[in-house]
């Protein structure tokens, strides 16, 4: 970007944005998260009759959970790359927050509701990388219950899912109790008593 200059990715396509998207190299990507070098991804669907943007997505560089990152399976022997492993992005694995529209069916955003989008989700790059993919995956869960209001119990309820998403943790429990004040720390919610949580 010739503004801020940070790098940025952009994935464009004729379909409709959904909750896969192609990306490169598997291992690349993985190393991008880990290291805190992923760029910022744009997403873009295109109308080529009129050559024109009929939606435009950003998720900053710091909201990529490893989650996100699906493996695909290594190309055939035959293939020109024979063994190479690519993989896709899961659009809803991302939090709904650091989803922000650019253009929403050719509707230009206005600049202030996509820098308040922005202002909201930027706390997390200030979470360090090794606790960021967790505090992802909780606030993705959190907004997965649908409710302004929700328990700790409720967030419990996918313990399992966490487990396989975090295989080296085995205090799930205290973990995502963890994730919560950390999300309360950076303003995503509102402690209103034990064990009882606001979105905010």
């Amino acid at each position: 970007c010739p503004n801020c200059e940070f790098w940025f990715q952009l994935k464009s396509q004729q379909t409709r944005i959904g909750n896969s998207i192609t990306d490169g190299a598997f291992g690349a990507m993985m190393d991008a998260i880990k290291n805190d070098r992923t760029p910022n991804f744009f997403f873009m669907q295109y109308e080529l009759a009129t050559w024109s943007v009929k939606n435009l997505l950003l998720v900053p560089h710091f909201a990529f959970p490893p989650s996100a990152i699906i493996e695909r399976k290594p190309l055939s022997p035959t293939a020109r790359r024979a063994g190479w492993i690519g993989c896709n992005i899961a659009l809803n694995r991302i939090p709904i927050e650091a989803r922000i529209s650019l253009v929403t069916e050719r509707q230009i955003v206005s600049e202030n509701e996509v820098r308040e989008k922005f202002k909201k989700v930027k706390p997390l790059k200030d979470i360090s990388v090794s606790q960021r993919g967790w505090t992802l995956d909780v606030l993705n869960i959190v907004r997965r219950l649908g409710k302004p209001e929700f328990t700790n119990e409720e967030v419990y309820a996918f313990t399992h899912e966490l487990e396989k998403l975090h295989p080296g943790n085995r205090h799930v429990r205290d973990k995502i109790r963890q994730q919560l004040q950390v999300l309360r720390d950076t303003g995503f919610l509102i402690h209103v008593s034990r064990s009882e949580w606001k979105l905010k």
